[in-house]
């Protein structure tokens, strides 16, 4: 047996394609999404996937802004910056991008976001409407990753499902969402007893603990459904190569269907970025949410 693989990069193609065309329709009303991000410093991944992300915003047809501040920015000229964009009508999504300087309060600025302008769903309102079953603002990873299992499962209802990992970006919103669609929902993480046990029992592993290859083949039930968050470097042949928290080549004889990694979660996240600030538009228009794009 070897499981079907869930290509993210195929799949977050056709969001991208649905958001683009979603776009184009609010266009004919005069209205055109805006996503600002703001980054902090001269991180060379964060510039990567800034730039990234400009170019995606733009390919949707969407109008994108790039606020590039010193390094040394203070928490009072980042939280005004903020504000800024919180009250600027064209904008519709603002994302801060993380990790900040050392200096300043990530979780401050992120909580003076306008909750509706959050597309990160990292707000702690988006936290706690998320956390009461209520409409809020998803963070990327989780929504990709439940659109991957929407699409590959249909109906989760009933299903067990195991999160393996229990960080405020990735494993607690999992875990909301999951029980949203009437799954048995149990979080993990690298200091459950008997984890080994726990992973075998699940129809749905989330894996997201930030671990190589941590989950091997034996830890998953035959036919089950793996979803591999994990995004690890590690040096093999010497070079460096990427891996995941799950064992791919193991996993892969046993489950039902897997993500790769790369190109397999990894490029949802953009895309549900994009289907966020969509999303957010809508909403800030009065408008039909885009079908299929939300949780």
């Amino acid at each position: 047996m070897s499981a079907e693989l869930i290509d993210g990069k195929a799949f977050s193609a056709r969001i991208r394609g649905e958001v683009a065309a979603g776009v184009a329709q609010l266009k004919e009303q005069g209205i055109t999404p805006g996503l600002a991000v703001v980054l902090v410093g001269e991180d060379p991944a964060s510039e990567v996937y800034v730039r990234n992300k400009g170019i995606q915003t733009r390919e949707a047809g969407m109008n994108s802004w790039e606020h590039k501040l010193p390094a040394e920015t203070s928490q009072d000229a980042l939280i005004a910056k903020v504000a800024e964009l919180n009250a600027d009508p064209l904008v519709h999504g603002i994302l801060v991008q993380l990790p900040l300087p050392k200096h300043l309060d990530a979780e401050a600025v992120i909580n003076a976001i306008e909750p509706a302008k959050d597309v990160d769903g990292f707000h702690i309102l988006n936290v706690g409407l998320l956390g009461t079953g209520q409409k809020a603002m998803v963070p990327c990873t989780p929504l990709g990753c439940l659109m991957m299992l929407r699409d590959r499962l249909g109906d989760l209802s009933g299903l067990n499902a195991v999160v393996v990992g229990r960080s405020n970006i990735v494993g607690k919103p999992m875990a909301q969402l999951l029980l949203g669609e009437s799954c048995t929902v149990t979080i993990a993480h690298s200091r459950t007893k008997d984890l080994a046990e726990i992973c075998r029992r699940a129809d749905i592993l989330v894996a997201a603990v930030g671990r190589p290859r941590m989950i091997p083949g034996d830890w998953i039930k035959p036919g089950a459904t793996v979803i591999d968050v994990g995004i690890n470097r590690i040096a093999q042949d010497g070079r460096t190569r990427l891996v995941g928290d799950v064992d791919f080549d193991s996993a892969k004889e046993v489950a039902g269907a897997i993500t790769p990694v790369p190109g397999g979660v990894g490029p949802m996240t953009i895309a549900c970025l994009l289907a966020n600030t969509l999303t957010a538009c809508c909403r800030a228009n009065g408008l039909p949410e885009p079908q299929g794009l939300t949780a």
